[in-house]
């Protein structure tokens, strides 16, 4: 049934239709309003706003999961639509006069996992800015982040490290890592993958070896996570990196394989004093990026 010619036109808030994807892309109330800094009664109020509006039911709820209705999925192609277009209006008219240049310094291990969802989400409200992406070791990184040829670094140090200190934005276990199903942790010496030095999993790793006197010989370095992989798929060696970097294709090796645990590392967020706008808006994306991380333990941001 049409609506009468004067209906008074319903307009639909950003806001909400922002909760209402999260929600359905999340499969839940929790995670949606972790990801878009609310409370979760917060989200749902809008969400029940939004099915009053509407007239229609937009999601099936029971005890544990919930689901888009019919009339939510149709809702879904619109608000995705809507959003883009309304970051597309903003671009345009309001941050697109932020330009210039962000210089940044990563490991590659983060560069693989982090750097696409925080980019991807930048360059959507910040045209005109120009990313400069340096991939080293994070001992190299402080020293061009110290000189000033950086203007934000990611880093990895030792948990409780004093020196030097960033904004901590992550604090991961570090774990041995083996191919599914292979051999090389039960020779003798230890088979290990080891990444340039300078590496906090790698000092970390070798010390507690060393410290349970079990012998080891470095069967293959890099400084690259593709090489890493490399290695321990073909079962060349183990080898020690941040737990929440193993992916699914690798397995975690533990005590019971006879290796001792090497312990704790932090990632620091490392910003130049007086950034510019620029800087300091990508800053905010990165810093965003790693509460959802630690709400939700996934880098899909």
């Amino acid at each position: 049934m049409n609506a009468p010619v004067n209906h008074p036109l319903i307009m639909l808030d950003p806001d909400v239709l922002r909760s209402f994807v999260a929600i359905a892309e999340t499969g839940s109330f929790t995670a949606a309003a972790a990801r878009i800094y609310r409370t979760p009664s917060a989200v749902s109020m809008q969400i029940k706003r939004l099915e009053e509006q509407l007239g229609v039911s937009v999601f099936l709820r029971d005890a544990r999961n919930v689901a888009l209705t019919h009339d939510g999925e149709v809702l879904l192609g619109y608000a995705r639509r809507l959003i883009a277009l309304n970051r597309e209006t903003i671009s345009r008219f309001v941050t697109s006069e932020v330009s210039g240049v962000v210089r940044i310094g990563s490991p590659s291990d983060y560069g693989e996992a982090v750097l696409p969802g925080v980019l991807k989400r930048f360059a959507k409200s910040h045209p005109s800015v120009v990313v400069d992406v340096v991939i080293d070791q994070s001992s190299s990184l402080l020293k061009r982040f110290g000189s000033g040829h950086l203007d934000i670094a990611l880093v990895s140090c030792m948990r409780g490290s004093t020196s030097d200190a960033g904004e901590v934005v992550m604090t991961d276990d570090i774990v041995w890592a083996g191919a599914k199903g292979g051999q090389a942790c039960l020779m003798d010496p230890l088979p290990v993958s080891m990444w340039d030095e300078g590496c906090v999993w790698r000092e970390s790793a070798l010390a507690a070896l060393e410290k349970v006197g079990r012998s080891y010989r470095v069967a293959f370095m890099t400084s690259h996570m593709a090489g890493q992989r490399a290695a321990i798929l073909a079962d060349l060696a183990i080898a020690p990196m941040g737990r929440h970097f193993v992916g699914p294709d690798i397995q975690i090796l533990d005590e019971n394989c006879g290796l001792p645990a090497p312990g704790q590392y932090q990632l620091q967020l490392k910003v130049g004093s007086d950034p510019s706008p620029q800087v300091s808006a990508l800053s905010d994306h990165f810093r965003a990026g790693f509460e959802r991380f630690n709400e939700t333990g996934s880098f899909d941001l």
